[in-house]
């Protein structure tokens, strides 16, 4: 019991990006809407070319996005609007935009997961826009389990809070099903998130990585 206490202690910590230190945000927060100093990326004027997926209507079906992490390789992953339509349409828009280019991996945990997607880097930050938490204990149903490969949306404590951070599941993690609004799953590249995971030393048990140390995310590309 203690054990599974303090996993899910550790995940208020970590994955849905609330800093037990402040970091200009406080417990309980929207981790990309805190008034004091959070940075939120303006994606206006920022299109990138080679993206055919429009975002002009909520997607559906199955989707490719591929997400080149500087000096490691290619991480390839199939998005699932059937199960996560929101969640989707929303990353292949920021995608699209350019949002992701240039944004780091901050928070790395072997053995559970990689989060990024952060204009501050420090999980605090977002785009300018939330969205629908897409999981069972907000009312949606989503079916997609938290096992190894998983990508999904990380938030604050408030269900529909996600904005443009996510997290890939370096290893299985079920009892986030229902909480967290999963999206796809990697299907090339995992020996690139094992890579990151073994050579990024954090320096604290909640994954926080120094800014000069944090991977970079060159582009997310996705197309049909």
């Amino acid at each position: 019991m203690k054990k599974t206490v303090s996993l899910i202690m550790l995940l208020l910590l970590t994955v849905i990006g609330v800093s037990a230190c402040g970091a200009g945000n406080t417990a309980g927060h929207d981790s990309s809407g805190d008034s004091t100093g959070v940075k939120k990326k303006s994606v206006s004027g920022s299109s990138v070319s080679g993206a055919a997926v429009s975002t002009d209507k909520q997607l559906t079906g199955i989707h490719h996005a591929v997400i080149k992490v500087k000096d490691y390789g290619t991480i390839k992953v199939k998005l699932d609007a059937d199960a996560a339509p929101i969640t989707v349409t929303n990353f292949v828009k920021l995608a699209n935009e350019g949002f992701y280019n240039g944004l780091t991996f901050h928070r790395i945990m072997a053995g559970f997961m990689i989060q990024g997607g952060d204009p501050n880097g420090d999980g605090t930050g977002g785009a300018e826009e939330t969205i629908k938490g897409e999981f069972s204990a907000n009312g949606v149903e989503n079916n997609i389990s938290h096992e190894r490969g998983v990508i999904s949306m990380a938030r604050s404590t408030s269900p529909d809070s996600a904005s443009s951070q996510f997290f890939i599941m370096h290893s299985e993690a079920e009892y986030l099903d229902g909480q967290y609004a999963a999206f796809g799953k990697v299907t090339k590249g995992m020996k690139v998130v094992d890579k990151i995971c073994a050579s990024v030393q954090p320096t604290d048990k909640e994954g926080t990585v120094p800014k000069e140390n944090q991977p970079v995310i060159e582009s997310i590309v996705v197309k049909d």
